[in-house]
């Protein structure tokens, strides 16, 4: 590809308007500025890959800071070298045409009124932009756009700081201060050569309506710029910390550090410290998940306790979660998860009646310490109690304490407030892991359908934001499905980025995975020797759900023992719970495990509870158990009946492995039915479908990189949920595999 090529390209195909708007909003739902999404969309010319990568860098977009996206390319790229030759094109311009487009590289929505104005008074006449309009690189008409991404980040980094102060204050006094005082502000900044309180204070207004707004990048950004232009060190301290808090929770944790490490020079109170040694603890977790995050964030409550007690009790229980998320086994002892709930017990309360951060540091803490039915009663209270929504580890925390309840109701309406919110206000750096906990919901719901798409967009979101990424779900979604190569390589490639990182809980879901797995193949030894894993360690969620395996396992396997001992814990747990969801559950178990006739009346009570959960997995799950029953107790046109609906559920979810069981079951009965042929593997992505064409080709990392204007690291992190999706281990194998071809225009839009 030529760069003259490139930039005369204007009929290449990719994504229309409609579609590319629709992928933008999904990949960066907090860009509330229409006329700033319209340019993206415009500037990124269909190429879905381009589009996405340059969301991902849309810190200050909105603003009109318009993002240095190739900086982290290696020089010697494809991408580098055309804006380097960009670069040429523009210095060879006349000097008043290169004035012109730098007023276009930072005007973000590309409005023509507003760069004629600017222009008019920067005192450039009508045809400045003539010759650059005859080389390609700038169209004027209803919107002004640049001929290609490159082009606008040629301009931006060609231009020397006086001309971009130059620009901003053109741009600054053609804004009206009325009907867009945050754009002009945000322009005054830009032109500001010194330090100004006054406008600093502007900048900090700026950042309260961008909140309110549901702009966390844009308030980020405000605050930071608020930061840098304030004179006295104390103030700027807190403005950065404001800021470094605004940057995590938009998904920006090197900004954050960077913000933090401001804020410290700066000098700050004894309780904004404390503050900033809270924010690098959940810094640590949002971005590993891993064994470091609880002492640090241990630490951090325990210098929060004397100065602000509310805080402080948030922070324990935050300590709490990383250390659930930390786990048990080789990686987090027991005795580390029980150490952070007998802290967090001892936390001092706080005056007034309990809220919910109350009831769940409270119940969690007694549940790993005192176990799980002294918790309950303390945890619905946290889940009954109104006011704990909202964008935070402590919402997260609550819709994990509502599936350890067996609770879905709460499950779904905490987890579907909780992404709203998070998408409305970009608040992402918690949103991929409560996008998997939602997969996980309409996984057990039995709609398969509804948790691949969650899954997609949390692998989007995982690709775009510097979190951990969550493996949850599609370990469960494949184990499911009975897809036991696509199962294994998850978990595979789950377990290797976690390990490293201390995440014990990973390790535990893969074997609960594993369970369910090969339940559903009728392979039980193997279901058994997973499922006691699983359950060996106080585990929330694998261990509740995990009993419920183990005794199907160890029924089949006439491991009686192993089965009631697993019973006694699931039952203890299921009366606590109370709900629909936990009795059926029980029930069902108890079933397995009777022989003779009474098994009859507990089958059908399990049906009749999880029937009243609206957990139509499980339900299915038992109506196949309750038919193989019937059927090896001689009742043929019983069994039949159960299984018929068995295999209808579970064929229409897409749990293929437990289909199988319930056909061959009704085979012999007699009853023929026909096998279905579905391919039931994790489908990629359009962004996994590229890069792995490409890498098919032959293409390196850094190559695609270039070739579709993201970086080698995302390249790898897309080609890793490929070789998970497809079961391979070697870009060897994507030669057989079934790929669609790699689009000729891919990149070149």
């Amino acid at each position: 590809m030529t760069t003259e090529s490139c930039s005369a390209c204007r009929s290449c195909s990719g994504l229309d308007d409609r579609d590319a708007r629709a992928l933008l909003a999904s990949a960066v739902p907090a860009l509330v500025d229409e006329r700033v999404r319209e340019r993206i969309v415009a500037e990124a010319r269909g190429n879905p890959l381009a589009l996405l990568e340059m969301s991902a860098e849309l810190t200050a977009t909105e603003l009109g800071e318009w993002p240095d996206l190739p900086g982290n390319w290696p020089v010697e790229t494809r991408a580098g070298r055309i804006e380097r030759a960009y670069a040429r094109r523009v210095h060879a311009l006349p000097a008043p045409t290169q004035r012109f487009l730098h007023l276009a590289a930072v005007e973000p929505v590309g409005d023509p009124t507003v760069l004629w104005r600017a222009a008019a008074v920067s005192e450039l006449d009508g045809a400045v932009a003539e010759p650059a309009e005859a080389a390609g690189l700038i169209g004027l008409g209803t919107r002004v756009r640049f001929a290609h991404p490159l082009v606008r980040s040629a301009v931006h980094r060609s231009a020397g700081l006086y001309e971009l102060r130059r620009a901003h204050r053109a741009l600054a006094e053609v804004t009206d201060r009325r009907t867009d005082p945050d754009r002009r502000a945000w322009h005054l900044a830009g032109a500001a050569a010194a330090p100004d309180e006054s406008l600093a204070a502007e900048l900090e207004r700026s950042a309260d309506r961008a909140r309110a707004r549901g702009g966390a990048a844009a308030a980020a950004a405000f605050l930071r710029r608020a930061a840098e232009l304030t004179p006295e060190p104390d103030h700027r301290g807190r403005r950065a910390l404001a800021a470094a808090e605004a940057a995590a929770a938009a998904g920006a944790p090197d900004a954050a550090d960077e913000l933090l490490a401001t804020a410290e020079m700066a000098g700050l109170d004894p309780l904004r410290t404390a503050r900033l040694v809270r924010l690098r603890a959940q810094l640590a977790f949002t971005r590993s998940h891993g064994a470091e995050a609880p002492a640090l964030l241990l630490d951090a409550a325990r210098r929060l306790t004397p100065l602000d007690v509310s805080l402080a009790r948030e922070t324990y229980l935050e300590a709490l979660l990383a250390a659930v998320f930390a786990g048990a086994g080789q990686l987090a002892p027991g005795e580390r998860v029980r150490g952070v709930a007998e802290a967090a017990r001892l936390a001092p309360a706080e005056p007034g009646p309990p809220g919910p951060v109350d009831f769940l540091l409270d119940g969690l803490s007694a549940q790993f310490t005192a176990g799980y039915p002294a918790a309950v009663p303390i945890l619905r209270r946290a889940l009954e109690v109104k006011g704990g929504g909202g964008v935070t580890l402590i919402c997260l925390t609550a819709s994990l304490v509502a599936m350890e309840l067996w609770e879905g109701t709460a499950w779904l309406d905490l987890l579907d407030r909780f992404v709203r919110c998070a998408r409305e206000t970009g608040m992402l750096s918690l949103l991929p892991m409560a996008v998997d906990f939602l997969a996980g919901f309409h996984l057990q719901a039995g709609d398969f359908t509804e948790a691949a798409a969650l899954i997609d967009e949390a692998a989007a979101l995982t690709a775009a934001v510097p979190v951990a990424p969550p493996p949850y779900a599609p370990m469960m979604l494949a184990a499911w499905r009975g897809d036991q190569a696509a199962t294994a390589k998850l978990a595979e490639v789950g377990i290797e980025d976690a390990f490293p990182r201390g995440e014990g809980s990973t390790l535990v879901v893969a074997e609960y995975a594993s369970a369910v797995l090969h339940n559903g193949l009728g392979h039980y030894a193997t279901a058994l020797a997973a499922a006691q894993w699983a359950t060996s360690a106080d585990q929330m969620v694998s261990r509740s759900w995990g009993l419920a395996e183990l005794v199907e396992a160890a029924a089949r396997l006439e491991e009686w023992d192993i089965g009631e001992a697993a019973l006694r814990e699931l039952s203890e747990r299921a009366r606590a719970s109370g709900t629909p969801w936990a009795r059926g559950t029980e029930a069902l178990a108890r079933a397995l495990l009777t022989r003779g006739p009474a098994a009859d009346d507990l089958y059908r009570t399990a049906l009749d509870r999880l029937r009243d959960s609206r957990m139509e997995a499980h339900l299915a799950r038992a109506h196949l158990v309750y038919g193989e029953w019937l059927r090896r107790n001689n009742r043929r046109a019983d069994a039949r009946h159960q299984l018929r609906r068995a295999h209808r559920l579970l064929s229409q979810m897409g749990a293929e492995a437990f289909a199988e069981r319930a056909r061959n079951e009704l085979l012999a009965t007699g009853e023929a039915v026909h096998k279905r042929t579905t391919n039931t593997s994790l489908t990629l992505t359009p962004q996994e479908s590229l890069v792995a064409a490409l890498a098919r080709d032959g293409r390196t990392n850094q190559e695609i990189g270039a070739e579709l204007f993201i970086s080698p690291r995302t390249v790898e992190w897309h080609l890793r949920n490929v070789f998970a999706k497809l079961a391979i281990t070697s870009r060897r194998e994507l030669r057989d595999a079934a790929l669609d071809p790699a689009p000729a225009t891919a990149g070149r839009h």
